[in-house]
C-alpha cells in the first residue's frame, strides 16, 4: 500500500480503483476512489467504469486477496497498466464516505 500510494503521488492520470462490496465502500474509502466489486466485475462492467485500457489503475481492496484477483481479471480483460497496492488495512490516511 505504502509503496502504491507514492506511485500515485508521481503520477497525474490514474484510476484508483475500490474492489471491495459496496458496504465495505460505503463505510471509508481512499479519497478518489471509485468502486468496481470484484464479485460483479465483468469485461463489460470494466470498460463502462474503466474505458481507457492503456491509462494506470491502481487497485486495492481490504486485505490485498480481492485486488490481486481482480487485477488479474483487468489484465485478461487488456488492461495494461494494472498495478495492485493492497489493502486498505494498511492505509493510515483520510477515508472518504
Amino acid at each position: 500500500m505504502t509503496d502504491g500510494l507514492e506511485l500515485m503521488k508521481e503520477d497525474k492520470d490514474f484510476i484508483l480503483l475500490d474492489v471491495r462490496r459496496k458496504d465495505e465502500y460505503n463505510a471509508g474509502h481512499i479519497p478518489g476512489a471509485i468502486l468496481l466489486t470484484n464479485e460483479t466485475m465483468t469485461e463489460e462492467k470494466a470498460l463502462e467504469v474503466l474505458p481507457d485500457k492503456n491509462q494506470t489503475i491502481y487497485v486495492y481492496c481490504r486485505s490485498g486477496r480481492r485486488s490481486k484477483l481482480a487485477s488479474q481479471k483487468l489484465a485478461d480483460y487488456g488492461y495494461t497498466k494494472v498495478i495492485e497496492i493492497g489493502g486498505i488495512l494498511d492505509y493510515s490516511g483520510e477515508k472518504e464516505k
